[in-house]
């Protein structure tokens, strides 16, 4: 994925054909206009006068931030150099510059909750202060997010606006400063409100009414939207309806953010998978979500319908379909193993789709608040405070699925018990290789024991300039062989869409579970494959299979290569021992077997050393192990076999 692209991608977008526009097409924008509540009527929070409203809020949570933001009390607010946005340029670092960024934001967001609870004025001026720094910004943006070119090479434009997330982020914060603050702040000053109007609506509510941006919809290459839109949509709506005090160009904006909407949920898969893994999936899936719920606050639940949608429904579900224990959760491609639940709100998706599971796989995740705020999606902050006497005694629970099919993602996930992480789990996925936050990784799969670990996907690192360039498939865990894939003649699998899985299939009953896919076209033409039958099994209680049946137009060279987070060693001939150590759990020898006539195998230690890898060391530590097995006498057909099994 190049985040640049779905910026300025000028070409021309089509929305299928099965569009259905559950969204936009419920009201027209003067339906819309009757049906949203006046700006000057809007109340989705109590008031700041309103201390009645606000003792029904969660007073510990209140207090915290009041702890949290006398630390803020004398922050001095920095302007961001010059210097700090070239990094993306010059060394490719996004993190210099973001910090910075995302502390400003973080102490206005803390300080108006405490302002709120307090209503004393002693953090006012500090808000003002941050409020002014931050419109004074070149970009509301990051760096990383500007195209990569020579016009930019680092630095914003500021001449032509357009929105990602955090300019959009920006918006919301700036909004609610406003709704809460008003008064206040123009009793110093009538300049502050203006400001904010202002620099919101040129830099955030006009390059979106009259630009198109590339997240928006489906790209030249038929991807469909990933993310960003609707995340960027929420603030949208959010700021939109927080700000704008013309009640005709509110419902405007609102309308043309649903059409947006809509371009992400039409093409999005029936079965309501995420391609971007449950970490995205609290800013993909779950900000849809957002927006209905800011919608139906605005209007009286006029988008209450959308709740009933079976495709929505299965898009909240999908995250706790994605669990395998109680620490991780499935990784394919960009996804990280080990993501925060945003557990308030998936508490309340879960209500809002009547979905019992999803609501106590929510209050599973519940912790202590300690004055931390949500720097994304703000609102959520605001629904939260307002939650905590029905949440804090709603019942907890993890579904953990049986057997779970996504057949539009092409994903299987089955373990050996339902409800329990006892025994073994396994997934793997199909696919092809141009999915959002794309790893080359058709027909990877992935092996846990007791929800811990044993043969994995690496998962991303830290984001550089180089992970959304030309070279994002020269950084090693992007790429099949730093999978649980073959390299085939010395080649392996290219980024597109037409790089793919076929001949999908999956069955399953009481004793086992089982998924087969043809890699043969996720690889070139070079790789001289016919066909490469893949299929992975678990025999409930015993065993993961992975059987292979090939036919190759030539065979000069084949390795098949496994990721694993231990130490691994040759004993014996056909058998790999995993030295399996989990954080959680008792540590104890798994093994490999394969058919020694056939396979060499070697272990060797992935160094650790670039950039990008600081993201590995955090979420794995310095323990990743690549196990290649090398075919002794290749053959144009054959067949192997990998049994994981205890030892």
């Amino acid at each position: 994925m190049k985040p640049y692209l779905y910026l300025f991608l000028t070409v021309l977008f089509c929305q299928p054909s099965s569009a259905q526009n559950i969204l936009s097409g419920k009201y027209s924008p003067e339906e819309l206009r009757k049906v949203l509540v006046a700006q000057a009527a809007w109340t989705p929070f109590p008031k700041l006068d309103d201390r009645a409203g606000w003792a029904k809020a969660d007073q510990k949570m209140m207090q915290s931030y009041v702890g949290k933001a006398e630390a803020f009390l004398a922050y001095e607010w920095p302007s961001i150099p010059a210097t700090k946005s070239l990094l993306i340029a010059r060394t490719g670092d996004r993190d210099e510059y973001q910090a910075m960024s995302y502390k400003k934001r973080d102490a206005v967001g803390t300080m108006l909750l405490a302002e709120i609870h307090e209503n004393k004025g002693r953090f006012v001026d500090q808000i003002i202060n941050g409020v002014w720094s931050i419109c004074e910004e070149s970009f509301w943006g990051v760096p990383a997010h500007l195209p990569q070119s020579q016009e930019y090479s680092g630095l914003m434009d500021v001449s032509r606006p357009f929105v990602d997330l955090f300019a959009a982020e920006t918006a919301t914060l700036l909004a609610w400063v406003d709704y809460y603050l008003g008064a206040k702040l123009d009793a110093v000053s009538p300049q502050i409100r203006k400001r904010i109007y202002n620099e919101t609506n040129q830099r955030v509510f006009q390059p979106l009414l009259n630009q198109r941006h590339g997240w928006m919809g489906t790209n030249a290459a038929g991807r469909r939207p990933n993310n960003w839109n609707p995340w960027i949509c929420s603030n949208w709506i959010n700021s939109v309806l927080l700000l704008e005090k013309d009640d005709q160009k509110r419902a405007v904006s609102v309308h043309k953010a649903l059409g947006v909407l809509d371009e992400y949920l039409n093409p999005h898969p029936q079965d309501g998978g995420c391609d971007e893994g449950p970490s995205y999936w609290g800013a993909a899936a779950a900000s849809l979500y957002d927006n209905i719920s800011l919608l139906n606050l605005a209007s009286n639940d006029a988008f209450q319908y959308v709740y009933a949608d079976e495709k929505f429904k299965n898009m909240g579900r999908f995250i706790y379909r994605a669990q395998i224990g109680e620490d991780y959760f499935l990784n394919f491609a960009d996804a990280d193993p080990q993501p925060k639940m945003a557990a308030n709100m998936i508490y309340r998706f879960g209500k809002a789709i009547n979905d019992a599971d999803m609501m106590g796989f929510g209050a599973f995740y519940r912790q202590p608040e300690d004055g931390a705020i949500s720097r994304y999606h703000f609102f959520r902050n605001f629904f939260a405070l307002f939650m905590q006497d029905e949440y804090q005694k709603a019942a907890q629970g993890l579904p953990l699925p049986k057997d779970v099919w996504l057949p539009d993602l092409e994903v299987f996930a089955a373990r050996d018990q339902q409800g329990s992480t006892k025994g073994f789990y396994v997934a793997a996925k199909g696919g092809n290789n141009d999915e959002s936050h794309n790893h080359n990784d058709i027909g990877n799969y992935v092996v846990y024991y007791d929800g811990q670990p044993l043969l994995i996907d690496v998962g991303r690192g830290t984001y550089t300039r180089k992970t959304f360039s030309s070279k994002r498939y020269d950084i090693w865990y992007n790429c099949s062989d730093y999978h649980n894939l073959p390299t085939v003649n010395g080649k392996t699998q290219p980024p597109g869409p037409q790089f793919k899985a076929s001949n999908v299939t999956y069955k399953k009953d009481d004793a086992s579970a089982q998924f087969a896919l043809d890699i043969s076209k996720s690889y070139p033409e070079e790789a001289g494959i016919t066909s490469w039958q893949r299929t992975i099994r678990l025999n409930r209680g015993k065993n993961v299979q992975i059987d292979e049946v090939i036919n190759l137009k030539k065979a000069d060279e084949l390795t098949q290569h496994l990721m694993t987070s231990y130490p691994a060693e040759v004993k014996n001939p056909g058998e790999l021992l995993i030295h399996y150590s989990p954080k959680k759990g008792t540590a104890r020898d798994f093994v490999v077997r394969y058919d020694a006539k056939k396979m060499q195998a070697s272990v060797e230690k992935v160094k650790l050393e670039a950039m990008e890898d600081k993201g590995i060391l955090t979420k794995w530590g310095d323990t990743i192990y690549r196990v290649n097995f090398k075919v002794i006498s290749p053959k144009t057909s054959d067949k192997f076999r990998f049994v994981v099994a205890a030892k």
